[in-house]
């Protein structure tokens, strides 16, 4: 059972989808057209950050979803750029409240921990705009498992509790698997994790010559900058044309049915980009096949030293 619902009470769909290119890369009209095409394939949960596309995501987001809002999850996340005090928490989420056009937000995430601010300050405001109304559930992304437990039992104190995660978890990056997905399912937190085709990676296109975030970031070319990653990724590209598919699909499969995630993050600049993950809702995935795709990248090193069990 997930922690997080959409307002009729609809449960999170397999896949959600980033809306992190609305407004940029993506226009309006490629922005309506993946919108409809996540909704034409049953998802409902959708992730935007106060940060994307200077507010712009968050404002086309809104209006896409205003048709069926009580039917439709919206995720968003603290300015990260100005910390997780209170005052930038509260300001955060009421100009968030406003590009969306709603006043609850389904599930609201402190983007990444800040060192600088108390945990008590910054919980103790999450409980004040839950208790106004304006958020329905807490998240946290891009912490640490000891981040995690130590700001859930503050979040304790004031009645409210660490309700999902989003952490980076790809065929080439899983450290997630070691601590993260084992303490939120013991924790009972969702787990949403974004960058299933590790920054356009997994799809295959950069070995053809391609263009992405790999190409155009450097903090994407460092991320995935390991000539392992790349060889995954080729290995990848020619175990999905024995099954005649696109590389993409059978890398979100992957993410999806890793034990412990609830509902892996896609995206896209355009529907033809998105559509190869949109069909891992529909794909035949077994034990087999996921044997195959495990095995192809590398199992991450015990949380200790120590890894036998006596």
């Amino acid at each position: 059972m997930s922690n997080v619902t959409s307002p009729d009470g609809t449960p999170p769909s397999a896949l959600s989808f980033g809306a992190m290119q609305f407004g940029g890369t993506a226009d309006e009209d490629a922005s309506r057209a993946m919108f409809r095409a996540c909704r034409e394939r049953g998802i409902n949960m959708f992730d935007t950050a106060h940060v994307y596309t200077d507010g712009r995501s968050e404002e086309i987001l809104g209006k896409l979803a205003a048709v069926e809002r009580e039917k439709i999850i919206l995720a968003s996340k603290v300015n990260m750029r100005r910390g997780n005090s209170a005052t930038s928490i509260r300001e955060s989420c009421d100009e968030s409240r406003t590009r969306l056009g709603v006043d609850t937000i389904d599930l609201y995430y402190l983007h990444r921990f800040d060192p600088e601010t108390d945990l008590e300050e910054t919980f103790e405001a999450l409980s004040i705009l839950k208790n106004q109304g304006w958020i329905r559930a807490i998240g946290v992304s891009n912490f640490a498992a000891w981040q995690v437990m130590k700001a859930q039992a503050v979040a304790a104190r004031f009645d409210i509790r660490i309700d999902a995660i989003q952490p980076m978890l790809n065929l080439v990056k899983r450290q997630a698997e070691v601590e993260i997905l084992p303490m939120a399912e013991d924790q009972k937190i969702d787990v949403y994790p974004y960058s299933p085709l590790g920054g356009g990676l997994l799809t295959g296109k950069y070995r053809a010559g391609g263009e992405g975030r790999l190409r155009d970031s450097e903090m994407y070319a460092k991320r995935y900058a390991s000539d392992w990653m790349h060889n995954t990724a080729a290995d990848l590209a020619t175990l999905a044309r024995g099954y005649r598919m696109d590389p993409a699909t059978l890398a979100v499969a992957w993410a999806m049915h890793r034990p412990g995630v609830t509902s892996p993050i896609i995206s896209g600049r355009s529907v033809e980009q998105l559509l190869p993950s949109l069909d891992a809702l529909t794909f035949d995935w077994n034990d087999d096949i996921a044997a195959r795709v495990t095995a192809l990248t590398r199992q991450p090193a015990p949380a200790t030293d120590r890894s036998e069990q006596d």
